[in-house]
């Protein structure tokens, strides 16, 4: 695909004339037919190109300049070993050549208010929200430009699964919490091309509107299920809801969120230093 136009419908799995007009720069070709890719060669991601993807990491937006995050980068097979079973879906995560753990961190400017002898007064929900956006945004800009320069990366939401044992593996103090890992390495296959949501379900003009929803995502299930039919292994709690002969994507969405996940994370963020107020 070498055109603005088919790498969009091949995104969305249907015929469009979208971008028609448009010439497809590196960035935007990379962005329309990128792909998580979770297994890669064994060949080293030199420190030089890393370091560089961790400084375009830093390049991203961030409120205020207040810059609340922090990233790890955990190189030691031993404590690669110790979050291993903490994150157990995600078993290539000791063999990896680059695991990184993307944080919220409140803790820094904290102590910069200290020793600057002024008083902390937004340990609160925007301070939480500011320092989660600030982190989503350093590591999609890993992503991007990792992804340019050859490499495939994978989020791993799977960090929170078990946030207090692995925020105690990394040494995490209070006020600093995970949102997300991240593996990266030299892809050892090409990955595929995930559907996304039609843009009149995402996209609102003005005014949030969501009065067609049922009916384009009957067609969204329907579409997608024609390219990645979801496998009875890949289906949503089947010890509740059974193996159904045809599990569309909103079947599979609706399933997975009928159950709490991660009903713990309130408590974790109080028992962290986090004032939820």
């Amino acid at each position: 695909m070498t055109t603005i136009t088919e790498m969009i419908g091949a995104r969305f799995a249907m015929e469009t004339d979208r971008g028609a007009g448009v010439a497809p720069t590196e960035t935007i070709a990379g962005l329309l037919s990128r792909r998580s890719l979770r297994r890669y060669d064994d060949r080293a991601v030199p420190d030089e190109l890393l370091d560089v993807l961790l400084a375009c990491a830093q390049s991203a937006p961030t409120k205020s300049n207040l810059q609340q995050y922090s990233i790890v980068v955990v190189a030691d097979p031993e404590l690669r070993a110790r979050l291993q079973p903490l994150v157990p879906a995600t078993d290539w995560l000791t063999t990896c050549p680059v695991f990184l753990v993307f944080c919220a961190d409140m803790r820094r400017n904290q102590r910069i208010a200290g020793f600057r002898g002024h008083g902390h007064a937004n340990n609160n929900m925007d301070t939480l929200l500011n320092a989660i956006v600030d982190a989503a945004l350093a590591m999609q800009c890993f992503i991007t430009a990792a992804e340019s320069a050859g490499l495939g990366c994978a989020p791993i939401s799977e960090v929170r699964h078990d946030i207090a044992e692995v925020s105690d593996v990394l040494g995490l103090p209070d006020g600093v919490f995970p949102i997300s890992g991240l593996t990266a390495g030299w892809p050892d296959r090409p990955g595929y091309v995930n559907q996304r949501l039609p843009s009149s379900v995402v996209i609102h003009r003005d005014r949030y509107d969501d009065s067609a929803l049922e009916a384009e995502i009957e067609d969204y299930d329907r579409r997608r299920h024609e390219i990645f039919p979801v496998p009875p292994t890949g289906q949503r709690h089947t010890d509740k809801y059974g193996v159904a002969d045809i599990c569309t994507w909103s079947e599979n969405v609706a399933r997975q969120l009928s159950i709490p996940e991660r009903p713990g994370f309130r408590e974790f963020l109080a028992s962290r230093g986090f004032d939820l107020a």
